[in-house]
């Protein structure tokens, strides 16, 4: 059994003991910190020492931290917990309702409210009791008939700005969502008794049984079918909160049954292409996306739009993009191939699919603008754009698909980038 060196600690320890203490306030917010990372944080922080505030934030940072993502719950929890001592009060703002006008009106920023329930585990998260004076003075009475319920305040909630408990109920939230679709009308036809195109055929070949007489006239109509729904869902580290939600939405649609499509196709991309569509047929949805995760291996990485449409388009857009497959791009559009390139493996995927709905969270911001390269290179050849950012623009995904008129917000952006 190999033998540990020996930790060198002073002796009273009350630093060792808020490190302790930070490291599972990480813990709870969702960050792996076991006890291996806390004794390397301390000889860390033993070896670069405690005078410097910036060496000692990136000592740490450098201990408890192995991804991107990882960072905001970090920083939250650090200025709270070692930097800036008035920043609880505004945590503990975060945990209790509040009436709009009295609290700070303050956008929570991402993982701000996951990193106070991480802080404040096991803290009652009741008022304080305030002493009235005898004067009451006029008493107002709030209606609170109107105020949003917990699911409702969660359809227009940020999926990066949620909680862990949040998330996991919007989780079960979307998976009893629907995104229905209307039948296509083929060209083929079947018999019916009340069709609007005569059947000659069908007419021709009854009257021979009566000797050339024709004593019925048949008739036919179209057919219908149902699309194919084909999912591209961008798994990159700046897309992580999201994509995490869209595919948790896309295994409930893909696993309904009655819902109206042919089938599901799930791609996932980041710097490589990988077809997901099996593992999303497992009825648990924990398990589907385990074994999607397993399959994906550049989960959380970098971006490749480009050269991963060009990979779709050779492979399986003959395959899956028949019959008016209906086309779900789920990207924010920062992309570091060439635009051109971009451009042109856009333009073959609109050409091969019905329609192309692309679902970009950076929509959420009012002040959103075809900037940056990538998206301009994208918005040309989409036939809508949406936004992607929480449960409701989810849910509005059903009206992009019913109607073939909507184009979201495209046409806005289309007119920025004319100017």
């Amino acid at each position: 059994m190999a033998e540990l060196a020996p930790l060198d600690l002073p002796e009273r320890p009350q630093l060792v003991r808020n490190i302790t203490h930070f490291a599972r306030a990480l813990r709870n917010a969702g960050l792996p910190a076991g006890p291996g990372r806390v004794a390397d944080a301390i000889r860390a922080v033993e070896a670069a020492g405690f005078t410097d505030r910036a060496d000692f934030y990136y000592t740490l940072q450098a201990c408890f931290t192995s991804r991107p993502e990882h960072r905001h719950a970090f920083d939250q929890l650090f200025r709270l917990y070692w930097r800036d001592p008035r920043f609880l009060e505004h945590m503990m703002s975060l945990m209790l309702p509040a009436v709009r006008g009295v609290a700070e009106d303050r956008t929570a920023k991402p993982a701000e409210k996951r990193a106070a329930e991480a802080l404040l585990h096991g803290v009652a998260q009741d008022a304080p009791e305030i002493d009235q004076p005898e004067d009451q003075g006029t008493e107002i009475e709030v209606d609170a008939t109107l105020t949003m319920s917990r699911e409702e305040r969660l359809k227009t909630l940020d999926f990066e700005q949620m909680s862990l408990a949040e998330m996991a109920e919007a989780k079960r939230m979307l998976a009893r969502m629907t995104l229905a679709v209307k039948p296509l009308k083929s060209r083929r036809t079947a018999p019916a008794h009340r069709g609007r195109s005569p059947d000659w055929r069908a007419s021709m070949r009854s009257s021979l049984r009566r000797g050339g007489e024709i004593m019925e006239f048949s008739t036919k109509h179209h057919r219908t079918r149902w699309p194919a729904l084909v999912c591209l869902c961008d798994i990159s580290g700046s897309m992580s909160s999201y994509s995490r939600a869209v595919l948790h939405f896309l295994h409930a649609v893909a696993n309904q049954k009655g819902a109206g499509w042919a089938r599901v196709h799930a791609f996932t991309f980041g710097t490589r292409l990988t077809n997901i569509t099996r593992h999303l047929a497992q009825r648990d949805v924990d398990a589907a996306l385990a074994a999607a995760g397993a399959e994906a291996q550049d989960w959380e990485g970098g971006t490749r739009i480009g050269s991963c449409l060009e990979a779709f388009n050779r492979d399986w857009s003959r395959r899956v993009l028949g019959q008016g497959a209906v086309v779900l791009l789920i990207t924010d559009g920062l992309d570091r191939d060439e635009p051109d390139r971009l451009a042109a493996a856009m333009e073959r995927l609109q050409l091969s699919a019905r329609r192309v709905i692309w679902v970009n969270p950076l929509l959420r911001w009012e002040g959103f603008a075809p900037k940056a390269a990538g998206i301009r290179a994208m918005l040309p050849h989409v036939d809508a754009f949406r936004a992607g950012h929480n449960i409701a623009a989810l849910a509005g995904l059903a009206e992009a698909i019913s109607r073939p008129d909507d184009m979201g917000e495209k046409a806005r952006l289309m007119a920025l980038l004319a100017d």
